[in-house]
């Protein structure tokens, strides 16, 4: 099973590399020079590694001697990551620098769960109080991390991908860098992330000097001032945890992002609408552009417009699509409260029973590329017809929705004048017109996003506090990542993540709830123990107007939740939780601290979408 499993990643490797690269140079110019010797230095660096490894558990070098080899090994990687996980995504987040969480692959339709392997999982190993009992797992770790690499430095070999892209992924590194790199997700164990963030600024700043483009002397001097400005900045922080992130975004990161920008031009973004939701013409990290919406849902963006929207609006305020005709979407997603319900788990078509989970907002939720708590649905579209086939729901079919809407006069007009033609309604042209008004309600014009955009000034010390803390010492943006500030993993956006909290049933319960979350989810290529009691990392946005939280509706206020997370979740309270995602370490916020992270996600609240 094995054996077949990697001869499929060989040949796909293979496949990829075809695709992707354009030619072969014979001679390099001096970018691809820069590109071809960093690429050996981190071959080099991973055998150094390895050795380092063998020589530590065969006790010929203490801790701290590997310990800072792993660390030279993670910023030569960092030198040439924009690089590498541009070309290679699937195969870096799988064998090079991936969460260090347990995951499942396929074999057919059956799930197995897999191990974690690369830089994360070694971060974690080589940085922890047992590390003397790791040194056989750290060995192995190792020499796979060598192996990997090496598989992935032959097939490369002197091929130079075509640098039209070399600006794009330069941006996509600093999404990386600022979602995930300083914020510790990308180094559990170390908390390097100061010097791993200064590596890769370091690395891309060379590569940019050397580029071959129609880049003036002026621009590349505003570059490099940029470039200089952020590594000098991340030099003054005394430590991971008194880094200002807010000012590193706002003064280097987004004029950075915006610049490189302004040099990428115009481009046949196709390549990438094939694999990334980010939008190359974005100029913001927190645009209300930077994301596009189509890429996750079947609706297209040139069959969109407000008539469709419209059309979609006035189904989803409608019960006729219920089969009492007494629910409708907005009984659940009500406007005023911020398209939520309020509800700790929301009232079914049943008389006094409620469905099983809380109603999450709407808003932005078309920025997933699955839905649900359990994550049962893989479109928007699936998303709706979950809730029209559920008997606690909308308890009906598509064929019945069809004919009411068909018999009725007013409905017919409507359709008719925005699809063009007198035809019959169909359950295509009902999705896409619900999708359409979702779609639509977009949220990225909060005051926290105006301020970093300089629409606003003076950003409030508490909301500025709370997001430096939200984003390093509370850990919070390693599963709600920014600029969603959702379970979307960063920075192709393509993927959601989900997470076990270990949450109780009530926030002073000493027992867990007893929903299994995505255990349950009916998709019989996860049914793995891994997701039991696992479930969809929500956005944070507008969480100060979407009480109550958790899947269950448990927690009533933001302080009860922040206690939650201080206090390290479900084990941290003691309870039993198998596999728990969230560290159960205490945070030890104080109180000042917590009440920032609540002005913070306060700040986060957006009134424009009524």
């Amino acid at each position: 099973m094995f054996m077949k499993k990697n001869s499929i990643i060989i040949m796909l490797l293979c496949l990829s590399l075809m695709v992707l690269f354009s030619f072969t140079h014979k001679g390099y110019s001096t970018n691809e020079e820069y590109v071809v010797n960093q690429l050996a230095n981190l071959n080099r660096a991973f055998e150094t590694l390895d050795k380092a490894a063998e020589n530590f558990k065969s006790d010929k070098i203490n801790e701290e001697t590997l310990q800072k080899i792993f660390l030279e090994t993670r910023e030569q990687y960092k030198k040439t990551e924009f690089f590498l996980a541009f070309y290679h995504p699937e195969y870096v987040n799988s064998h090079i620098n991936g969460a260090p969480l347990l995951h499942i692959e396929k074999e057919n339709s059956n799930p197995f769960v897999v191990e974690p392997e690369g830089l994360q999982v070694l971060d974690e190993l080589v940085f922890s109080e047992e590390v003397q009992d790791k040194k056989y797992e750290i060995a192995s770790l190792s020499k796979k991390l060598r192996n990997s690499y090496s598989l992935l430095y032959a097939k490369i070999g002197t091929q130079i991908p075509d640098t039209k892209y070399s600006l794009v992924a330069m941006r996509l590194q600093l999404v990386r860098l600022f979602s995930m790199g300083i914020t510790g997700f990308d180094t559990p164990g170390s908390v390097n992330a100061i010097p791993d963030a200064k590596a890769s600024l370091e690395g891309m700043q060379v590569y940019f000097n050397q580029y071959h483009g129609n880049v003036s002397k002026q621009e590349v001097g505003e570059v490099n001032k940029l470039f200089e400005g952020a590594k000098s900045f991340l030099a003054t922080a005394s430590s991971f945890e008194k880094l200002d992130r807010f000012s590193l975004l706002t003064q280097y990161i987004d004029p950075l992002y915006k610049r490189l920008g302004h040099l990428q031009g115009e481009m046949n973004s196709e390549f990438l609408e094939q694999t990334t939701a980010w939008n190359p013409s974005s100029t913001s990290l927190f645009s209300a552009d930077f994301l596009n919406p189509y890429y996750y849902t079947l609706l297209k963006k040139e069959e969109d417009n407000t008539k469709l929207s419209a059309l979609g609006k006035t189904l989803f305020y409608d019960p006729i699509i219920s089969n009492e005709g007494k629910m409708s979407c907005v009984s659940c997603h009500q406007p005023e409260k911020r398209f939520a319900d309020g509800a700790p788990k929301s009232l079914s078509s049943i008389k006094g029973k409620t469905v099983l989970r809380n109603s999450p907002t709407l808003l932005n939720s078309v920025y997933a590329d699955r839905y649900f708590y359990d994550l049962r649905a893989f479109t928007l579209e699936q998303q709706i017809e979950h809730v029209i086939f559920s008997t606690d729901e909308f308890n009906t079919a598509y064929e019945v929705i069809l004919k009411k809407l068909n018999n009725d006069a007013n409905y017919s007009k409507q359709f008719q004048n925005v699809f063009g033609k007198k035809e019959a309604v169909t359950r295509e042209k009902v999705a896409k017109a619900l999708a359409s008004y979702v779609l639509s309600l977009q949220s990225f014009n909060s005051p926290f996003d105006q301020y970093v955009r300089g629409e606003q000034r003076g950003i409030p010390t508490e909301v500025k506090n709370g997001f430096n803390l939200f984003m390093g010492k509370a850990n919070c943006a390693t599963c709600h990542f920014a600029p969603t500030f959702s379970g979307l993993v960063p920075p192709l956006y393509t993927e959601n993540e989900s997470e076990i909290l270990g949450v109780p049933e009530t926030p002073n319960a000493k027992i867990l709830d007893s929903d299994e979350g995505r255990l349950h989810n009916r998709i019989a290529s996860e049914k793995a123990w891994i997701y039991e009691k696992s479930f969809k990392t929500t956005t944070v946005r507008n969480v100060g107007e979407t009480a109550p939280y958790f899947h269950n509706g448990a927690y009533r206020t933001l302080e009860e939740v922040v206690d939650f997370y201080n206090s390290g979740g479900g084990k941290g309270l003691g309870l039993s939780v198998q596999n728990q995602t969230l560290s159960e370490e205490p945070l030890n916020l104080s109180d000042k601290e917590k009440k920032e992270l609540v002005a913070f996600m306060k700040a986060l609240s957006d009134n424009s979408i009524k």
